[in-house]
């Protein structure tokens, strides 16, 4: 016959281990909310286990009370941790309602109406009811496509000590021994039963963590560092998708190639902290003309390049203007040892001479880009492989783009 005291002794063994686990992770990665929680549910299941053993010391049901209602909170931090990884709203009234409800009825149901069964009924509710939060909350992400593999494990484990949990009320009410030293008895294998679905569960928990973290690494390798915008990896990215998409659709998009005006003479004469400054600068501002969806990249240096999904060349056109219009605004607005930042831009969009090959796109950017700045900088020009650009405008003077392959326009500053 299995020994309760054993398998409680084995039960807080491995959950101080697996509390130091998730300290250590909560430590490292200060940011992952989630375990703060999952540390928090380790920790009160050893305290629970602890008490539940005096029980084998104290002729009286208290320890034992009191550990069954830590276990539920512990399963509580538990589903309130899996909320909190997913970005659920949480709250500690639920956690509370549920540990006090149990802990009420189980003192209900031991000094004022000495009933076994529902007390054996009352405590695997209490363990159920936020494993079926838990549940909830995978079924959710997994449809919005954010379950992962350690999810999807920890799913099935949690399907599965909920029918543990049933099991034991469903078996005393049928007429199986409730008392663990007694033969028959199903405690020792329910105890037995949820401590490795316990371990395993918090084992797919670490592997939605490592799964989360490895994902923010390769973020990480797509965004430029200074800017916080996307770096030329991610642009190169976007572009072959968009590309791709725009190849089997025949509908087209745009690319904008940037270049500050004079960076240079800027880092040169203000240093290269005055230069970092105009491009977190720029940056913000060119951020406020985009439209959602839109993708602005920093290409290397003072180049950056906006991806303008479903645009086509009129509309790029005036995005451009657009951003020339504020670079300009701001740079009127500048005073005393401020500097101003103006920027030429090349406008292209994709045709089916592009293809699948985001490269000729940015050859046909980087034109316009060079006849821009041979037209005077601070201002835009298009490349010709595509209709009009727009309308000319009061404030605009329309130039032609002197170049074999371009017949673009191009809009200039008064």
């Amino acid at each position: 016959m299995l020994s309760v005291p054993t398998l409680w002794t084995v039960f807080i063994i491995n959950f101080l281990a697996l509390g130091v686990i998730w300290a250590y992770v909560l430590r490292s990665y200060p940011k992952l909310a989630a375990a703060r929680f999952w540390t928090g549910s380790a920790a009160a299941a050893v305290f629970g286990a602890i008490l539940a053993m005096l029980r084998q010391h104290f002729d009286a049901l208290l320890p034992l009370l009191l550990g069954g209602v830590l276990m539920v909170f512990a399963v509580c931090l538990a589903a309130m941790g899996v909320a909190q990884f997913y970005g659920r709203p949480i709250g500690w009234r639920h956690t509370l309602l549920t540990t006090g409800l149990t802990g009420a009825g189980l003192l209900l149901f031991t000094y004022v109406y000495d009933d076994m069964p529902m007390r054996m009924a009352t405590y695997s509710l209490g363990l159920v009811l936020p494993l079926v939060v838990m549940l909830r909350v995978l079924w959710l992400s997994r449809r919005e496509g954010q379950l992962n593999p350690g999810a999807r494990l920890a799913g099935g484990l949690i399907l599965l000590a909920i029918v543990v949990c049933a099991i034991r009320p469903v078996s005393i009410w049928f007429g199986a021994s409730a008392s663990a030293s007694q033969p028959g008895a199903v405690a020792p294998f329910a105890i037995l039963g949820l401590m490795f679905l316990s371990m395993s569960i918090n084992f797919g928990f670490l592997l939605m963590a490592v799964d989360r973290l490895r994902n923010e690494v390769a973020d990480l390798a797509l965004i430029d560092d200074l800017t916080g915008v996307a770096n030329r990896r991610h642009l190169m990215q976007r572009l072959s998708e968009e590309c791709a998409r725009s190849e089997r659709s025949g509908k087209p998009f745009s690319l904008l190639v940037i270049d500050l005006d004079g960076f240079k003479a800027i880092n040169d004469s203000r240093g290269h902290a005055a230069g970092d400054a105009c491009l977190q600068h720029f940056t913000l501002m060119a951020q406020t003309r985009l439209r959602p969806g839109d993708m602005l990249a920093r290409a290397g240096g003072d180049e950056f390049a906006i991806v303008l999904p479903s645009a086509s060349l009129r509309e790029a056109a005036m995005i451009a203007r657009r951003v020339l219009q504020i670079c300009r605004e701001d740079a009127e607005a500048c005073i005393g040892a401020d500097i101003p930042i103006s920027v030429s831009i090349g406008v292209a969009q994709w045709t089916a001479e592009v293809g699948a090959y985001p490269d000729i796109l940015i050859a046909h950017a980087d034109h316009a880009l060079y006849a821009a700045k041979n037209e005077g900088k601070n201002r835009y020009a298009a490349h010709s492989s595509a209709p009009s650009v727009a309308p000319e405008i009061d404030d605009m003077t329309v130039l032609k783009v002197p170049a074999p392959d371009m017949a673009s326009r191009s809009a200039a500053g008064d």
